[in-house]
């Protein structure tokens, strides 16, 4: 069937479904607010584009390619709408298969791909599939070494090349359908940050109170709850929060603020005894997700005084680099200029506290944002495959400053041919809270 696909993409259609049902392909990067809608089930139109897409991508970067193996449960979902204990092959010249585990149940329930199969182990694979190439394209930076060894116990796989890259790709430019759901995503986190923070925030709370206040309410809201990241081992729940020079505290995170959480063993929410008193700088950098993908934002707040002026004139200077990197996310522009472009502008007493702190820093002013907070491009020098309309980026220009903590701001932004239109919300953040 997917070669069928492959072949009415071109002509803006695509079939699918146990009835070969005509749908109409979907089209356009971009829809408004008002015609956000919220669906349990990925269409099977958005699965099969994403499948032509891949096939697409793999023809292209791999000439020699035969078959690929999607094991990471992201993944998987991107492209048959379910996550599973199982493994998605997909061979170049006939139909994707789903081999689900557990539970194959729900795979069939929640799920539009049109071949799913059950196996107890991938023994049942061999079985069915009796010959195997050689070569396995696979998420290479994810997928456990004991996972692979099983799965080579039954089929001969003699050499292992990786796809990571040419997932990432396709993944980074979102259809319309993606965008529908990160629009909503950004206007959850923008109502919440923007406009129900400032009412939460009391005197003598600590940061883990507030911390699990804010999780409650982005929830409510319609915050899918989990937070998701590509990186190897991060654990975030609800994202980096901080009372003062909590949000400059030193992390194995690659990001440039800090958090001091709840402890060694878990740094992550906030602290039990850092408690918010009059002047202290709040701040938060979280993801708000919907139907799996996320929104990167980040928000400060001053809490009953004023910070000192020279701390928010830097805090200033920040939110001018975001509107003028924001300017430049365009097609065709590729991210290293974008970076080069910024930090060359910079003063050298600027750049030293740029983007981190003392010998925690980053040398990235941006990212994509999707399935994962952290997914390519990065606005970073040495990336230089041009921007795509359709791509999602999230710019967060900080300093951290000691004595006081981070100041700066973070929105999510999608390209476009005029410029980055953001997802998020406006506000420049440094909220009084008097």
């Amino acid at each position: 069937m997917y070669g069928f696909v492959l072949r009415a993409a071109r002509t803006g259609q695509e079939y699918g479904g146990s009835h070969h049902e005509t749908v109409p392909f979907i089209t356009g990067k971009y829809l408004h607010r008002e015609s956000v809608i919220m669906q349990d089930k990925v269409p099977l139109p958005e699965l099969q584009g994403r499948m032509t897409r891949f096939l697409a991508r793999m023809d292209e970067s791999h000439d020699d390619w035969q078959m690929a193996a999607i094991f990471g449960r992201l993944n998987q979902y991107y492209f048959c709408g379910t996550m599973q204990d199982g493994v998605l092959l997909v061979p170049r010249d006939s139909e994707p298969v789903l081999w689900v585990r557990r539970s194959i149940e729900r795979a069939v329930q929640e799920s539009e791909f049109p071949k799913i199969r059950p196996m107890s182990s991938f023994r049942d694979i061999a079985q069915e599939l009796g010959s195997f190439p050689g070569t396995l394209f696979l998420e290479k930076e994810t997928v456990p070494l004991a996972v692979l060894e099983r799965f080579r116990k039954h089929l001969p796989v003699r050499k292992i090349r990786p796809l990571d890259a040419d997932v990432a790709a396709v993944r980074s430019v979102k259809s319309a359908y993606e965008m529908r759901l990160l629009v909503q995503a950004g206007d959850i986190h923008r109502r919440v940050l923007e406009d129900r923070v400032p009412g939460m925030l009391k005197e003598g709370m600590s940061e883990a109170e507030f911390a699990c206040e804010l999780f409650s309410e982005m929830v409510r809201q319609g915050h899918q709850g989990i937070v998701r990241f590509g990186m190897f081992g991060v654990e975030i729940v609800g994202g980096h929060l901080g009372f003062g020079e909590n949000s400059i505290c030193p992390t194995a995170f690659d990001g440039a603020s800090g958090i001091r959480g709840l402890g060694p063993a878990a740094p992550v929410l906030g602290s039990r005894e850092r408690r918010l008193s009059a002047g202290d700088l709040v701040y938060i950098d979280n993801a708000c997700g919907v139907g799996g993908y996320q929104t990167d934002k980040t928000m400060t707040y001053m809490f009953k005084k004023p910070l000192p002026e020279d701390v928010i004139r830097i805090h200033e200077e920040c939110v001018e680099i975001q509107h003028q990197a924001a300017s430049l996310l365009q097609p065709g522009i590729s991210p290293g200029e974008i970076y080069h472009t910024i930090m060359e502008d910079l003063s050298p007493r600027f750049r030293e506290k740029f983007m981190g702190f003392g010998n925690h820093r980053v040398k990235f002013i941006g990212h994509g944002v999707g399935l994962f907070v952290d997914e390519p491009p990065v606005i970073a020098a040495g990336f230089d495959e041009p921007l795509q309309e359709g791509m999602v980026i999230a710019l967060e220009p900080k300093c951290g400053i000691p004595g006081v903590g981070m100041v700066g701001i973070e929105n999510t932004f999608a390209v476009t041919p005029g410029g980055g239109r953001s997802l998020t919300g406006k506000s420049p953040g440094l909220v009084p809270v008097f």
